[in-house]
């Protein structure tokens, strides 16, 4: 397993958080889709500044630190015994080293009085889906489409329609 801290995220490391988090989330859709922009929240990012900021803003932010240097992030709310992974993303440029796998394990230590995780992924990350499934244990408990949109966020009906028209998966960790 890869040698990694968190650190929580501080305000003069907040600008290079959020474009170090488009550019992770960019990687895989511009693999998935190329430069068709029919995916991407604002201009040339599949995840919108505005979208970053509100993780932050209502959660607990963190840098994936290796070597005393930045190599990802994640955002995560408690709320009792229940977690949710509002972002977790590691630098392309260090994918496959057993770093997102890491910080996943890390976060399960700060809170262990978590019992259910629960996260989401568009339906092409498949990078992320073996992430979830085959490394970190969680299942893929439904499928959020125009047809089925998340009950618990008025705004992901929208969303679906607008960016993701093929759906994203949820996924719970029971721990």
């Amino acid at each position: 397993m890869a040698n990694i801290s968190l650190t929580p995220l501080t305000p003069d490391d907040r600008d290079q958080f959020i474009r170090d988090n488009q550019e992770a989330f960019n990687y895989g859709a511009l693999e998935e889709f190329g430069r068709r922009d029919d995916h991407f929240e604002e201009e040339g990012e599949i995840i919108s500044r505005e979208t970053i900021e509100a993780a932050i803003d209502s959660g607990e932010a963190y840098r994936i630190m290796q070597d005393d240097r930045p190599v990802g992030g994640a955002v995560i709310t408690v709320n009792g015994n229940h977690g949710d992974l509002d972002l977790l993303f590691v630098s392309p440029k260090v994918h496959s080293k057993g770093i997102g796998y890491a910080a996943w394990c890390a976060i399960e230590q700060l809170h262990p009085e978590v019992t259910v995780w629960e996260t989401v992924t568009p339906y092409f990350e498949t990078r992320n889906i073996h992430f979830y499934v085959n490394r970190c244990g969680f299942h893929i408990v439904e499928f959020y489409n125009s047809h089925h949109p998340d009950p618990n966020d008025p705004d992901m009906a929208e969303q679906i329609d607008d960016q993701f028209p093929d759906g994203m998966f949820r996924f719970e960790k029971r721990m």
